[in-house]
């Protein structure tokens, strides 16, 4: 009994440290050598491929679809989850199923299925175009795409909350004489608002950081649909590494950010469900 317990310690250690140098591998090393190479010249020449009109165009273009997913994903995110929980109704399992198809299609496919639906030649993309307005090779597609791949990131926070929660608060106000509306706005939107935030940070940290999808339907125009992790990758095309390294340590510490975020919104999450 006493070898045991004297080999355990040392087991545990091993682990501990198999794991650490793991995430050493795979994250640290990557992140410090990707922050060594962008600081290499020092400060000014990192501002100025920052600064430079193209790379700064395409931070404002991911910062513009993220913004406008956010939002969207926010109001429809809510929607789904509250009608997955909330009603049963015919179809609702497939829906159900549905909800998921994002994290088992490759974004590629994702921004080649919606080619082939809004490209210009096909039906709906002529449709839209009668009305002025261009989908694919333009903002709306980058958006639709990089709403596709976060569809699910709102949906799967909010409803098991939701469920979690139950409904006797619902029910309450009903009885009360609280419509819908009301009971939605003053008793279960005040009880999903940490989930709903946090559902917001991870789709934000999805859409910042979308690449195949996006270059599928953006045509990579610069000063136009050229995203930042568009910009990084045509940028490392055409040798032009500092700048590449430039926007991804922006968009790094932005992840970073929102992972800070996320952490401190997984404890608000628990007080509320306690």
């Amino acid at each position: 009994m006493g070898s045991r317990r004297g080999k355990a310690p040392l087991s545990r250690w091993i682990i501990v440290a198999f794991i650490y140098g793991w995430i050493g591998i795979l994250l640290i090393a990557p992140v410090g050598a990707l922050l060594s190479e962008a600081f290499a010249g020092g400060a000014a020449p990192f501002l100025r491929e920052i600064l430079r009109p193209e790379a700064f165009h395409a931070l404002q273009v991911s910062a513009g679809i993220t913004m406008a997913v956010v939002l969207i994903n926010g109001i429809f995110g809510v929607m789904l989850a509250f009608v997955l929980t909330r009603h049963h109704f015919p179809g609702r399992k497939l829906i159900n199923n549905m909800v998921d198809l994002p994290f088992a299609v490759s974004p590629v496919i994702a921004g080649l299925m919606l080619v082939l639906v809004y490209g210009p030649n096909q039906l709906l993309g002529t449709f839209f175009g009668l009305w002025g307005v261009k989908v694919i090779f333009a903002i709306p597609g980058m958006i639709a795409a990089t709403l596709f791949v976060t569809l699910p990131l709102m949906t799967r926070q909010l409803a098991p909350l939701l469920e979690t929660l139950g409904t006797q608060q619902e029910e309450a106000a009903y009885t009360l004489g609280a419509n819908r509306w009301q009971t939605f706005w003053r008793i279960t939107l005040p009880s999903i608002r940490w989930g709903l935030f946090y559902g917001a940070v991870m789709t934000a940290a999805r859409a910042l950081g979308e690449f195949g999808a996006v270059l599928v339907v953006s045509g990579n125009l610069i000063h136009e649909t050229q995203s930042a992790t568009l910009y990084i990758y045509q940028a490392a095309a055409d040798f032009n590494l500092q700048g590449a390294y430039a926007v991804a340590v922006v968009l790094a510490a932005m992840a970073i950010a929102l992972l800070v975020v996320m952490e401190w919104l997984k404890g608000r999450i628990g007080l509320t469900i306690r």
